[in-house]
């Protein structure tokens, strides 16, 4: 056994094995990312504890951008805790930071067009803008290529349908062709969006029609109905426990009777349902909000987080449950963070799934630093 080895073991002498790895199965990620860095011993009883007593689960990230430093908040559901994320961005503070689905956040301005998908969203990469200046588009990231759709143009009586960016070839292509549904519903407040490893999937949260864009083929597929429920008034789609769902609100803004998850089972064509949401969540859910025309969700792995799509008070969780016959896991992040102070800014929700490796690579970086730590008190600074 050579000395290193030796050293490795006798680290970890004193507490060991399913002791060690229970001991850490309590503490947060973030300090899981600074104990595997102690010796091979300790990164291996991370590992082991990470796969045998308490696993990772997919993050929750709240996205601020104040006048003065850039700033995030981020929830753990392994651990149960917020933490406050600082760091340097190159986004200036005029910019409107904005994401479509889960695991994209961009801006997008005249004259730049800037947009992160790393884990913890700290680097980001810089295209040149669209040929045509829009507001409020749809935009997605599909494999290698940047996706935007409709949208309002002041400038351009008759701009582009879609533009697509490829970003091995770092150009922009454009593609004449949109439904109609699009000339009365121009802007991204309308619909709901997904992606999957080949397609742009956008559903008209009123009517529950999908439409699927291909950006290889530059063509559309659907209208697909995928309202499950005729008391559905407004639904949104996203992809978790391996494939899409389907979230709906049942009643109407001014009473919602409840929220109801569907799992897609024949693409475009069948679902059932897997989840109701608990009555006491949903009040939870429409806080005193006087109506609640609709939701957002952000998603990653088997994890849903619900939020009032215009006063995110509250945010509901919600665990697919694979294998068996399925169904859906309820829990209530707790409220820390979202407060009369924060609301007052626009919140942007990401989630995704941020490993040991993430944190570490961000603890260490040390031009621009990132900072990040358990939250401590209420509100962020």
């Amino acid at each position: 056994m050579s000395t290193e080895e030796t050293a490795d073991e006798q680290d970890g002498a004193a507490v060991h094995g399913d002791i060690l790895e229970c001991i850490l199965s309590h503490l947060p990620l973030i300090d899981l990312a600074s104990s595997s860095s102690v010796s091979r011993g300790w990164e291996r009883a991370v590992s082991s504890s990470l796969s045998h007593f308490n696993a990772l689960k997919p993050w929750l990230l709240l996205h601020f951008h104040p006048k003065s430093s850039p700033s995030a908040a981020a929830y753990d559901p392994r651990s149960a805790v917020w933490m406050n994320i600082n760091y340097h961005s190159p986004i200036p503070p005029t910019a409107h930071l904005q994401s479509s689905h889960s695991s994209l956040l961009y801006t997008l301005t005249p004259s730049k067009f800037s947009f992160s998908i790393d884990p913890l969203h700290l680097t980001w990469q810089h295209v040149d803008p669209p040929l045509t200046w829009r507001t409020d588009p749809i935009v997605a990231l599909v494999a290698h290529r940047l996706i935007v759709v409709a949208g309002t143009c002041v400038f351009n009586d008759e701009p582009p349908a879609v533009e697509i960016h490829d970003l091995k070839s770092n150009t922009w292509d454009t593609c004449e062709e949109l439904p109609s549904i699009f000339a009365e519903y121009a802007t991204a407040m309308w619909f709901s969006i997904a992606v999957d490893d080949n397609n742009l999937h956008v559903m008209h949260k009123a009517s529950g029609a999908v439409f699927s864009f291909d950006p290889i083929n530059k063509s559309w597929a659907g209208p697909f109905d995928m309202k499950p429920d005729p008391d559905i008034f407004t639904s949104i789609i996203g992809f978790a426990g391996g494939g899409m769902v389907i979230v709906g609100l049942l009643g109407s803004p001014e009473d919602v009777k409840s929220v109801k998850i569907y799992k897609v089972v024949v693409q475009f064509f069948q679902c059932r349902k897997i989840g109701e949401m608990p009555k006491s969540f949903v009040e939870k859910l429409q806080g005193e909000s006087a109506e609640m025309a609709s939701i957002g969700m952000s998603s990653a792995g088997d994890f849903i987080f619900l939020h009032h799509g215009s006063d995110p008070v509250e945010v509901i969780q919600c665990e697919v449950v694979s294998g068996g016959d399925g169904g859906c896991r309820w829990g209530i992040v707790p409220n820390t963070v979202v407060d009369d102070r924060t609301r007052l800014r626009r919140l942007v929700f990401t989630s995704s799934n941020v490993g040991v490796e993430d944190l570490q690579r961000a603890l260490r970086s040390e031009s621009p630093q990132t900072t990040i730590k358990v939250k401590e008190s209420d509100g962020l600074n």
